[in-house]
């Protein structure tokens, strides 16, 4: 079988291609207002945290990646594409990024904290950066915090107690450097759009 690790790696590579190949026509917009390639978020009254402990099992709020663009994203390990890709994604993003990719700060909250254990989630996440963090409650944290950013999930039951899968909401929450939200980013929009708005909200719209 091949490993988690192994295929997260594929993963991000069969993105990079295509993201490094449109890189440098991306330039940091000077317009006094954002154009984001995803849903603008601007000023809405939900999403507006989390406190939830990591994979080390230290607790972390918003306020923690004060200064960088967060990327919060629901998913779960054993997810067959939308989780992957969706990581991959914004693994290579950061990496195009050069030095600005430090500044960008992937958040992954289980919505499978059953199964997702932190050794685990430690393992899935570094198959893909390192410097993403894991977040998993308790299923009341959990769903307390996806009632805060409206977000849906649910276990399908497979044909073992234990071969369930989750439906989730497959998109991307992007807060900028001062901790608000600003965009909804839907799974399918690609690699490029999301570095533009990413480099949109590092660029200060």
């Amino acid at each position: 079988m091949i490993s988690r690790r192994f295929l997260g790696l594929g993963a991000v590579g069969a993105v990079g291609a295509a993201l490094l190949a449109g890189c440098d026509k991306l330039g940091f917009s000077s317009a006094p207002k954002a154009s984001f390639q995803g849903v603008d978020l601007t000023g809405a009254a939900y999403a507006r945290g989390f406190s939830l402990p990591d994979q080390h099992g230290r607790t972390r709020t918003l306020e923690d990646f004060k200064g960088k663009v967060v990327v919060v994203f629901f998913g779960f390990t054993q997810c067959p594409d939308v989780c992957p890709t969706t990581l991959a994604e914004l693994a290579q993003v950061k990496k195009a990024l050069g030095a600005d990719g430090d500044k960008v700060q992937g958040v992954f909250i289980t919505v499978d904290p059953e199964r997702d254990k932190p050794e685990l989630l430690k393992a899935y996440l570094e198959s893909f950066d390192p410097g993403f963090v894991a977040l998993r409650g308790s299923p009341e944290q959990l769903k307390e915090v996806a009632k805060e950013f409206k977000v849906y999930y649910a276990k399908v039951p497979g044909k073992t107690p234990d071969s369930y899968t989750m439906d989730h909401t497959a998109a991307s929450f992007l807060f900028d450097p001062q901790g608000r939200v600003r965009v909804f980013s839907r799974y399918g929009a690609g690699a490029t759009a999301l570095m533009s708005d990413i480099k949109a909200l590092l660029a200060g719209q």
